[in-house]
């Protein structure tokens, strides 16, 4: 349980970021709130502040644009993130990489764990290391479980491209990037990507570049 004296300062730096309205700056790579683990949430935000940094979390995630963000990310090292995907994607890829709309939810003190063996690799990115992507092996399907921004119990298996959503927002709760998990010789410039690797599937970036996928 956090004391008064975690609360208050948290609490105090939430204020302080949601006293400009917009979006919220994201931190890069580099910034160590990156590489800690958060803080469960405990009540350190009363409802109407929570509420609050939920809402510039939903903003500050579209107008990156980004399908997931984490407290950290904005930095707060607070165990909340918020996902949402509306998945504007061609219909091979979706069939191909599971990826099917998912709504606005709000992740409080999430942890998950792989449902059965199977894992799937593809590309991904992340708002907080701009401009780079790479490939990824996850666990093709896991069970995610947390509360709401209300404290109601949420507890939902989750596979394809939503699984790898909250499996990324997740990570970032306990001070991990994508890199940590990526194929290195994968990295791609985002030019690279659009130019060379805008297949479905990474195989052929596997191919080329000298990787071997699950």
């Amino acid at each position: 349980m956090a004391t008064p004296s975690h609360r208050a300062p948290l609490a105090e730096l939430v204020g302080e970021l949601l006293a400009t309205d917009g979006p919220l700056p994201i931190v890069a790579a580099g910034e160590p709130v990156l590489r800690r683990a958060t803080e469960p949430y405990d009540g350190q935000l009363d409802a109407a502040l929570l509420s609050r940094f939920v809402e510039a979390l939903r903003v500050t995630m579209h107008a990156a644009p980004g399908v997931g963000l984490a407290a950290p990310q904005v930095g707060v090292p607070l165990r909340i993130a918020v996902v949402e995907d509306p998945a504007p994607v061609p219909e091979e890829v979706r069939d191909v990489r599971g990826r099917v709309p998912q709504p606005f939810r709000v992740l409080v003190n999430p942890s998950y764990e792989p449902v059965g063996t199977e894992r799937a690799a593809f590309f991904e990115g992340c708002l907080s290391v701009p401009g780079w992507q790479a490939v990824v092996a996850r666990p093709a399907q896991v069970r995610l479980t947390c509360e709401d921004e209300y404290g109601r119990p949420f507890d939902e298996v989750f596979s394809g491209w939503p699984a790898r959503i909250v499996q990324h927002e997740t990570d970032h709760l306990d001070g991990m990037l994508y890199l940590d998990r990526a194929e290195l010789r994968s990295l791609s410039s985002n030019q690279a990507m659009a130019e060379r690797w805008t297949q479905p599937t990474p195989e052929q970036a596997a191919a080329s570049l000298g990787f071997e996928l699950p």
